[in-house]
């Protein structure tokens, strides 16, 4: 379940896996409509009479970004057939143009002819029921299209300005999983198309074009898709892809990236090159899975529909949030401005946020009942509506922008106090809720510790507006919230903080404690409730470490006998980006000297080995291979590497100007 190669410009997102085959395509909101959902969009070669699909075990493949863009590198050789590809594709960075640059090698001594075959596998709507494919002769193109939702297909020779519009030299249109009939691509493997200019219900399509290559030469051919919700934007794509070049669009998209992403605040130089390009590689990572409209998008890989039916293609709020701090660190705090705005539009009307969200601001799916022992409940995690008060202060702090919290007060700032104040017990624990892994309902320390941040970041965002009565709520909570949490949620007989309690019947009279060591504690130090220093704190990070650590592989497991895609029987689960790096956060936390913060520099390198040759990062690994596990990219792992490695570096900046 992995996407070697994310392409994205906030509207158009295209993933591509490690056999180079188109597998996801989102259009016009990242992460709602999939129009591929997981089948192959293939590359095929005809050549000297034999006819080969690049996904194929005799192509060797090697799939990279260049430095600081998301410009693929991509690398496909075959020395059956003699011939080494090179694959430059990007998603234009200011409309809706998917691009292939395509350099074919002709590794023997003599002139050959090579012909080069797209497919291409819609299910528009994630459905791929009454879908319409079309050649038009006019533009020479195939068009797919349903309702609001047009692709257009072409494909270049040369990058030539002017005189003409696309060098389709074969075609074919037909009927894809319907009865005996696979697809048009198996009408490509004799290297001749049928040209059936039209078909209507599920169906694929693919292109094809010639290119004579002499001996121990090159030559290129462009591939492109516009994307649109008509004709006319299909087709004002094309005509501005011709009139200004394939090339230049390449280009234009790269250095968009680069400048973009050369923004960071954070000083790179002095980083081992290899973390700073996957720092970099990181921020372009989060920013194709941070819709337009706002949502921070959890992650984007369909192939996790074959565990669950379902996907992660949503947003979580707090995800969103610690996204967003990443981001604001990192030096792009008025990026950030989209999600805030989203979770401000779709708060519940009780002033906290619900389990998740689709892009367009409609509830996602969720199997958090609305019921609990036969009373009414909340289905929220809490902490998802506390870390996005935290993180929108982190915004005011970097930016200073009173304006843009003005806007946000009242509806978000305050609504979510007022429910952070009302949902608790009498001894100022919050009431039960899900806990971040959304697995099991009860108070929970992670959960404990977020709403702690939460209310005293609204206390000084209040205070920007001399807001006495929601300064005084807040203070009047958060003191009491603090004792509690010591008093409560702290084992005194092990010295260690627990993962939560359960209060039976919901009295606090009568608790049932999880004793189950929990990598989520970390949000003790992580949010300010106590320094990571702290006694308490160090017993229960050394006691998570001791613990969680996975031997074989090395890395931090969730919690213990976490079962979630969990490979080894015996084993505690499996280890976990996120979690690796919230032990190497309190490793930078507490050093005191240059040589303490080795450890924390041993773990980030950990995960930069985790990580697949591309930079994606998953969200765990196999413990006994390394090997991606369940969804690639995540873009909480990717988050959280960017924050730990620019609290890294200003930790070490800090403790050198001491010596």
């Amino acid at each position: 379940m992995t996407r070697h190669i994310v392409l994205g410009n906030q509207l158009l997102l295209v993933n591509i896996d490690k056999w180079f085959q188109v597998r996801d395509i989102y259009y016009p909101y990242v992460g709602l409509e999939n129009h591929v959902l997981g089948h192959a969009h293939k590359i095929g070669i005809f050549v000297d009479g034999i006819f080969s699909w690049i996904n194929e075990d005799d192509w060797i493949k090697s799939p990279a970004y260049k430095n600081d863009t998301l410009v693929t590198e991509n690398k496909a050789t075959n020395k059956n057939l003699g011939l080494k590809l090179i694959l430059e594709e990007n998603v234009y960075c200011e409309d809706n143009i998917f691009l292939r640059k395509i350099t074919i090698k002709n590794e023997r001594s003599y002139k050959r002819n090579i012909r080069l075959f797209f497919n291409q596998d819609f299910h528009l709507y994630g459905t791929g029921i009454g879908d319409t494919a079309v050649y038009q002769m006019d533009h020479n193109v195939i068009i797919h299209y349903k309702r609001s939702r047009y692709f257009l297909v072409g494909a270049l020779k040369s990058d030539e300005k002017n005189g003409f519009t696309s060098d389709i030299e074969d075609y074919a249109i037909g009927e894809s999983e319907t009865g005996y009939l696979e697809g048009t691509f198996r009408d490509a493997e004799d290297g001749v198309l049928s040209r059936n200019p039209v078909a209507q219900g599920s169906v694929d399509s693919t292109v094809g074009v010639s290119l004579e290559v002499p001996g121990n030469s090159s030559n290129t051919a462009y591939y492109y898709m516009t994307v649109g919700q008509n004709f006319d934007d299909v087709y004002r794509l094309h005509d501005y892809l011709m009139d200004v070049g394939a090339e230049a669009i390449l280009n234009h998209s790269e250095e968009c990236q680069r400048s973009w992403v050369n923004h960071t605040s954070t000083d790179l130089s002095n980083l081992d090159s290899r973390l700073a390009t996957l720092y970099k590689r990181s921020l372009l990572i989060i920013k194709t899975q941070y819709d337009i409209h706002g949502a921070i998008i959890a992650a984007n890989d369909s192939d996790n529909l074959q565990f669950n039916r379902d996907t992660y293609s949503y947003m979580w709020s707090r995800d969103g949030a610690l996204v967003a701090i990443a981001l604001i660190n990192a030096g792009f705090a008025e990026f950030t401005k989209p999600f805030f705005r989203f979770c401000r539009d779709v708060l519940w009307w009780e002033g906290c946020m619900l389990h998740k969200y689709n892009p367009d601001k409609t509830l996602g799916s969720s199997w958090h009942p609305w019921v609990e022992d036969g009373k009414p409940a909340l289905p929220i995690q809490e902490d998802e509506t506390a870390l996005v008060i935290y993180a929108l202060w982190k915004y005011y702090e970097s930016t200073g922008d009173l304006d843009f919290i003005k806007e946000l007060y009242d509806p978000l700032v305050k609504n979510a106090v007022f429910f952070m104040d009302d949902y608790r017990y009498p001894n100022s624990l919050p009431r039960e809720s899900y806990d971040l892994w959304e697995e099991r309902r009860g108070i929970y320390t992670f959960t404990s510790a977020t709403v702690y941040a939460g209310l005293t970041s609204a206390e000084k965002i209040s205070d920007l507006f001399n807001d006495t009565e929601i300064c005084n709520i807040c203070r009047s909570r958060y003191f009491p919230l603090r004792n509690a949490i010591l008093k409560e949620l702290f084992d005194r007989d092990k010295e260690i903080f627990i993962r939560g309690l359960k209060y039976q019947k919901h009295n606090p009279d009568q608790k049932e404690i999880d004793h189950t060591i929990d990598s989520s504690i970390y949000a003790i130090f992580e949010f300010g409730l106590l320094s990571a220093d702290d006694e308490k704190v160090t017993n229960t990070m050394k006691n998570i470490e001791n613990k969680l650590w996975i031997n074989k592989s090395g890395g931090v497991a969730r919690y213990e006998n976490d079962h979630y895609h969990k490979v080894l029987d015996k084993s505690i689960g499996n280890p976990w980006i996120i979690c690796t790096l919230w032990l190497a956060k309190w490793y930078i936390k507490k050093s005191e000297s240059i040589s303490e913060l080795d450890k924390a520099l041993d773990l980030i390198n950990w995960v930069a080995d985790c990580s697949l040759e591309t930079g994606i990062m998953p969200e765990q690994v196999n413990p006994l291979t390394r090997e991606s596990i369940s969804v690639a990219p995540l873009t909480w792992s990717h988050a959280e590497f960017v924050d730990t490695v620019t609290k890294y570096i200003g930790k070490t900046k800090k403790l050198e100007s001491k010596t």
